[in-house]
């Protein structure tokens, strides 16, 4: 497994993370435990969370997939062997939201008593909180990473202003940085980290963490009509608004580089991303265990720069 420094943090992480929002949501606690457990043996150490997953739920508050992982890992007693992030900011209910140092201080003692751990190597800014002094916020996680319970912190859904002006904060106050960056960024969706955020990221040498890598499933291959989206519940949600002509580009040179290369079109897709030289991780998930071998295979398929420009020219 291939692994790279995350930003200035001093954290090597894989080239892939593992994302966990489908613990407790489509993935039962048993099932949970038997895709994490094949995860680890396949050395996908690095594992993405939320304090908020998988609050969408019917008949849930949040935390279920921190409390699943907080259990396996008491279980399987490997806290030392994963390297684990989470987040805060997003809508837990009762007002618990955003980036305000004294919900933050709280949050943080909500996530690692579900996670079983006392401390988070990547803590993150679920989304931008204009409402709060960015100061205010990253001394509060100053505080955090001094109390020896944050090992770094990074921001997702951060405008490239925002999060340049937080640099300039932490730069200027002798405050800790965001060392990773999460935008949506795949094949599917390429405008809103291509441009400024990608500058600024490649400026300040942040990492990137790009989640719905694979837009959802779609790049998968799986779903190629409107009678496929009963294939998952995040079908008939999330994918109608990749089904059309660019889309099915897209598909097409998936398949034909995942022919060439003798891949799946998930694992080409994860390549492309892993080829780009500002990326140092794609989040994606699985759903069983016999999944989680094309994601590996993703980590190891080197693509050549003629199909890393073909997919480009299929996706612009």
């Amino acid at each position: 497994m291939k692994h790279r420094a995350l930003g200035r943090s001093g954290l090597t992480v894989p080239s892939l993370c593992f994302g966990c929002n489908v613990f407790g949501w489509t993935v039962d606690e048993t099932s949970s435990f038997r895709l994490l457990d094949t995860v680890l043996e396949h050395g996908l150490t690095f594992l993405d969370t939320a304090d908020v997953y998988s609050r969408w739920a019917p008949g849930h508050s949040g935390g279920e997939s921190e409390t699943i992982i907080g259990k396996w890992m008491k279980a399987r007693g490997n806290r030392n062997r994963v390297i684990l992030a989470t987040k805060v900011g997003m809508d837990m209910g009762n007002d618990n939201v955003g980036l305000k140092p004294d919900y933050i201080a709280r949050a943080v003692e909500d996530s690692l008593r579900r996670l079983q751990t006392d401390f988070i190597d990547l803590y993150q800014s679920h989304k931008d909180d204009e409402t709060t002094p960015q100061e205010e916020t990253l001394a509060a996680y100053d505080k955090l990473i001094k109390a020896g319970k944050v090992r770094a912190i990074g921001a997702s859904n951060f405008s490239a202003e925002r999060l340049n002006s937080a640099l300039d904060i932490s730069k200027a106050n002798g405050l800790p940085r965001y060392e990773s960056m999460q935008p949506e960024y795949s094949l599917m969706e390429r405008s809103s980290y291509e441009g400024a955020l990608q500058q600024v990221c490649e400026a300040n040498d942040v990492g990137v963490i790009t989640f719905f890598s694979l837009a959802a499933g779609f790049l998968t291959g799986k779903y190629r009509s409107e009678s496929d989206f009963a294939k998952s519940p995040r079908g008939s949600r999330s994918i109608p608004k990749y089904m059309n002509p660019r889309g099915m580009r897209i598909l097409a040179g998936l398949d034909e580089v995942a022919a060439e290369t003798r891949a799946e079109p998930a694992a080409v897709a994860l390549a492309w991303l892993m080829a780009k030289p500002s990326v140092t991780a794609p989040i994606a998930s699985a759903t069983r265990p016999e999944q989680v071998a094309t994601l590996v295979a993703a980590t190891k398929l080197e693509l050549t720069k003629d199909q890393v420009g073909r997919l480009d020219a299929a996706s612009a």
